[in-house]
């Protein structure tokens, strides 16, 4: 069938969307950024860029903003006055300046519903659980040189199985996580706003809801998935770490300023706590003088835990779909602010 002259004459073409897709050279920069473009329509005009500051031109112009850990600040907002959605390629969205969007009125998102991180940021906190538990980097170090550790490490040398894991922050990465515990023959307690539904604590092997002084009193293992905002910053400050028993052991996968670093690097020098693994630092690279990377019984990846082949696929996949369903109507998933 054949469109009649009416329909023809008024069927009018989409307008072009300009996106700027700022993606940070540590999570894959360019070359990252050019694959996400790629799965964009031809009626968006996509920009990459490795820092915000980077294209003058193109924030002024930008109507979609995707984000790759690319700060999104007052002044960047301020110089986009077309702007329409700033889309975080992450569960994290703290280096957004939530407060200047809200007053611009402009919708912050995530993709945290998508659960493209859960499987590897899981994988990666039982990597550093087992390291620990398993002494395995001062027992690879050992063996480098010629040093036959086992008499000494054998001592400190643990099991998962039978221990207690203590998960702050519930959500969809807390629950992968838990998950895995179970096959380990882990006991889960967990801390949040709220206990979870019934049905998910009974199938994650009946997951007691606590409070945080109490769970941190009662894990042997503390990891953490719970967002950054100003009211969990530093959540595991000096007397927080204090409530952990001396052979606990505190992970951190999530964000690095949700503990207080010089506090964490204290305990860990006075002996207080048993070790640590972290793979997120506050800043980012961190600078040679943040004394964790110097601490005993610390087992440090450079913020991998989301960051494989297959996650950052996930990743750009989701936040694109969010941006896709913007400009055909569809409501904004995962809003933040």
């Amino acid at each position: 069938m054949t469109s009649s002259p009416e329909s023809s004459a008024t069927a009018q073409p989409r307008p072009v969307r300009n996106v700027l897709a700022v993606v940070s050279p540590h999570v894959g920069g360019r070359a990252a950024g050019a694959a996400l473009a790629g799965l964009f329509p031809g009626q968006a005009r996509v920009t990459v860029v490795e820092t915000t500051d980077e294209d003058p031109a193109a924030l002024r112009e930008a109507h979609l903003l995707i984000t790759g850990l690319g700060p999104v600040t007052a002044g960047h907002l301020a110089a986009a006055p077309d702007l329409e959605l700033v889309q975080c390629a992450s569960h994290g969205f703290d280096y957004v300046d939530l407060d200047a969007a809200r007053q611009r009125g402009i919708p912050v998102c995530n993709i945290g519903s998508s659960g493209a991180e859960k499987q590897n940021v899981a994988e990666q906190t039982f990597a550093l659980m087992l390291a620990l538990a398993k002494q395995l980097v001062p027992a690879h170090t050992a063996l480098t040189e010629a040093d036959w550790a086992l008499p000494r490490l054998q001592q400190s040398i643990t099991e998962l199985s039978g221990k207690t894991l203590g998960i702050i922050g519930l959500g969809h990465i807390g629950e992968e996580v838990a998950r895995r515990a179970l096959a380990f023959d882990m006991d889960i307690v967990y801390a949040g706003p709220k206990p979870v539904a019934p049905q998910t604590a009974a199938r994650l092997g009946g997951a007691r809801h606590l409070g945080l002084d109490e769970l941190l009193r009662t894990s042997d293992y503390i990891t953490l998935h719970a967002p950054l905002t100003e009211r969990t910053r530093h959540l595991l400050d000096a007397e927080h770490l204090a409530l952990l028993k001396p052979t606990a052991f505190v992970i951190n996968t999530a964000r690095g300023a949700l503990i207080d670093q010089d506090a964490l690097a204290d305990a860990l020098a006075a002996g207080t706590l048993a070790g640590a693994g972290i793979d997120v630092f506050d800043p980012e690279p961190p600078t040679a003088a943040l004394r964790l990377l110097k601490a005993p019984n610390v087992v440090l990846s450079p913020h991998v835990a989301g960051v494989t082949r297959e996650t950052l696929v996930r990743i750009a996949l989701a936040a694109v779909q969010n941006v896709l369903g913007h400009l055909e109507g569809e409501p904004l998933r995962d809003i933040v602010s």
